[in-house]
């Protein structure tokens, strides 16, 4: 069993052949498929394609490269999406972003309340970072927040990892470690335990080694779990199936 615990199959990129992607991931064993929730109005879309697409799963959030002036709008209704019968499994993707143009203030306002939402509804959350994993993580000490998620794109040293892991969360692994320049990350993770891992894609973007310039697709998970299983020193099928079970387990899904 293989799972993309992160892919965004509600951007326009799939539009015209999503029904392609998701047969083509499925014929290598791609089991289920997690679209987390970056804007409002991409909300709709992710119920939209998991009533057509059992196989998906869906979060809901206010990523922060996309904040605007109605952020505190949204959030009310990121609200009352919790409240509805929608099956979303966690809150995300949020987090902190160093890159994008958003002011730093608006950017931690908007995340810490969502952390304090998660925690209200003992949901997990799905962690986007970029420069900012300090600062995440006193966010998340100063909510208290104790209900874990997926550190999406996880890259970092060994003390960061184990930090995230103390509160519960698991590392989102994907194609960056498919190159060989990714020395610290690579080297992380060969001294955490696979317990600790889920695969991802990022789709359309994170592109594989030796696929750039190509759009990521969910079927690419392969070349994750073939990599990890090298760098592990782990055979392939436990690498399917340990990472697809904490996906599972840190998601509450059955």
């Amino acid at each position: 069993m293989l799972i993309d615990s992160h892919c965004h199959l509600d951007l326009p990129d799939f539009s015209h052949d999503l029904a392609h992607v998701v047969s083509k991931a499925q014929g290598v064993g791609v089991q289920r498929m997690h679209i987390p929730g970056t804007t409002r109005a991409g909300w709709e879309r992710q119920i939209g394609i998991a009533k057509h697409y059992p196989c998906i799963d869906y979060s809901f959030g206010l990523h922060p490269f996309f904040l605007n002036e109605h952020w505190k709008c949204d959030l009310k209704t990121l609200e009352n999406q919790f409240s509805s019968v929608h099956q979303a499994c966690a809150l995300g993707e949020i987090g902190l972003d160093k890159v994008c143009s958003v002011p730093w203030l608006e950017q931690v306002s908007a995340f810490e309340r969502q952390l304090a939402l998660a925690k209200e509804l003992r949901l997990p959350v799905i962690l986007h970072h970029r420069k900012t994993h300090d600062s995440i993580m006193a966010s998340v000490k100063r909510i208290q927040f104790h209900y874990g998620g997926i550190v999406h794109g996880f890259s970092g040293s060994i003390e960061v990892a184990k930090a995230y892991i103390d509160r519960g969360f698991v590392l989102g692994i994907g194609g960056t470690i498919t190159y060989d320049r990714a020395v610290k990350t690579r080297n992380t993770l060969r001294q955490l335990p696979l317990s600790t891992m889920v695969l991802e894609t990022d789709s359309p973007d994170m592109p594989m080694k030796g696929l750039q310039g190509i759009r990521n697709e969910p079927v690419n998970i392969v070349h994750v779990a073939d990599c990890l299983s090298e760098l592990l020193n782990e055979d392939l099928l436990t690498i399917k199936n340990t990472t697809s079970n904490n996906y599972l387990r840190v998601l509450g899904l059955k």
